[in-house]
């Protein structure tokens, strides 16, 4: 099959919270400033991202281009409230920045609308496109009995376009599927070139139920984000087991028989799944987006897909671009 998943990138902005490394705020807006250029018209988002400050650079970045020509999702699920304590310190949840907000759980309806709220009034916007209740994990009857009907309210009037719920797992987004009005899941890391555990029953659930999926976590959180992958390489936002390494490896080297690249390949692999509808990939740099960006430019061979599957690293039903 041929696709074509240029239109359908989008820029992930977890980076621009400062996920990890700290990036200024000229940074920040270079980095989008690059996606618009190179034609990327789908951003993503989340209070989650550095306390609030992806939403403030991304709305920065846009508010000077036409609002009907660009796709933007946020999340909620985490409200955002002052502490004091914080002051001194770093956020513990993996971003570079002051503690002097911390995250608070709350799927509730009430909570769901506060949460859209603020968002809005940090990307300095009246409307999302799009808006996932993100990872539930831990409250998933509450966001099934509220905050999703609370967001479908929202949707009918006019606040957002669609809702869609966001997770690093395919088992409970199957339940939201099955149970509840979303239009959209954000899958992240389990349906990628390494691994693909939601190939056999959650991709055909979405398709059946006609609900889109967008995969996140193309690179599996680092681990397919070079060609040569090293040693401390990341998977699910920890050290990669030392199986998972060697298996990154083994498809570079496949990758590298048919004159292409990991990254690439990780890039082009999920537009392959007729549930697929988007992706989103984050950048830390303008340099990072353009080259994900010309990577989606020209497809692999096919042949590589057909000797993936024959040294057993790709699964025999995955369909491929």
């Amino acid at each position: 099959m041929t696709t074509d998943p240029l239109p359908r990138l989008g820029l992930g902005t977890s980076p621009l919270g400062n996920l990890y490394t700290a990036v200024t705020d000229d940074q920040a807006r270079a980095v989008v400033d690059a996606a618009w250029d190179e034609g990327v018209r789908t951003f993503d988002t989340a209070p989650h991202y550095g306390l609030g400050l992806a939403e403030q650079r991304l709305g920065a970045a846009l508010a000077d281009r036409p609002r009907s020509e660009y796709v933007l999702s946020t999340k909620v699920g985490r409200l955002l409230v002052p502490d004091p304590s914080g002051a001194g310190r770093l956020d513990d949840d993996g971003f570079v920045v002051p503690a002097t907000l911390r995250r608070v759980w709350d799927f509730s309806a009430d909570g769901v609308r506060r949460s859209l709220e603020s968002s809005l009034s940090r990307l300095g916007l009246d409307r999302v496109d799009v808006v996932y209740v993100h990872d539930p994990d831990g409250h998933a009857d509450q966001a099934v009995a509220e905050a999703v009907p609370a967001l479908v309210e929202l949707r009918e009037q006019g606040v957002l376009g669609a809702v869609g719920v966001g997770m690093n797992q395919w088992q409970l987004p199957a339940r939201f599927v099955r149970e509840s009005d979303v239009d959209v899941v954000m899958l992240a890391g389990r349906y990628t070139l390494l691994e693909q555990p939601a190939l056999a029953e959650f991709l055909p659930l979405c398709a059946e139920r006609g609900v889109d999926v967008v995969i996140a976590g193309l690179f599996n959180s680092g681990l397919l984000a070079r060609h040569d992958v090293p040693d401390d390489a990341t998977h699910d936002y920890r050290a990669a087991p030392a199986g998972l390494v060697d298996r990154a490896r083994r498809i570079a080297a496949v990758c590298a028989r048919h004159g292409t690249t990991l990254p690439a390949a990780a890039l082009w692999f999920p537009f392959g799944h007729p549930a697929v509808t988007g992706a989103v990939v984050g950048a830390r740099t303008a340099q990072e987006i353009r080259a994900n960006v010309a990577a989606l430019t020209t497809p692999p061979p096919a042949g590589l897909w057909a000797d993936l599957r024959a040294e057993g690293l790709l699964a025999a039903g995955a369909p491929t671009p």
